[in-house]
């Protein structure tokens, strides 16, 4: 399997998960960012300047995530867009959504689903630009 990564395309990596960081940059900062508070009980506190974890954490995951992909991608040999979308439907709801929710039922998250809901449904959408750039790319 991990001989596989010879054939990956790193410039479509590259591009998959730069869209993948910057869509999870502008979700939690801008789009739903009074969601994303509300969801983690926070919604009243003053805003803070990130700690750099915050940013380079979720750059390493998003980085993860997107070359597995690919390594997955060009091991299942899928060869259409729609064989994509349904590659990042399944991994996108059997991995991340579902993982992301277990993440979030615990007693540090005052409204789990909520969170749930927010968080999975970023990675639900960055997992099929991902899946759908690696493939137009490649």
């Amino acid at each position: 399997m991990l001989n596989s990564i010879s054939a990956i395309d790193w410039l479509s990596v590259f591009v998959a998960f730069v869209s993948y960081f910057v869509l999870g940059a502008l979700w939690f900062t801008l789009l739903f960012k009074k969601h994303y508070l509300k969801s983690l009980g926070k919604e009243n506190e003053a805003a803070q300047k990130p700690a750099p974890i915050f940013i380079v954490g979720p750059a390493i995951c998003s980085f993860v995530i997107t070359l597995t992909t690919a390594l997955l991608m060009s091991i299942l040999q899928l060869n259409s867009y729609a064989a994509s979308i349904e590659f990042a439907v399944v991994i996108g709801i059997g991995y991340l959504v579902a993982n992301t929710v277990n993440i979030a039922i615990n007693p540090n998250i005052p409204k789990p689903l909520f969170y749930g809901v927010i968080s999975g449904a970023y990675h639900l959408i960055g997992i099929t630009g991902v899946c759908l750039i690696l493939y137009a790319m490649n």
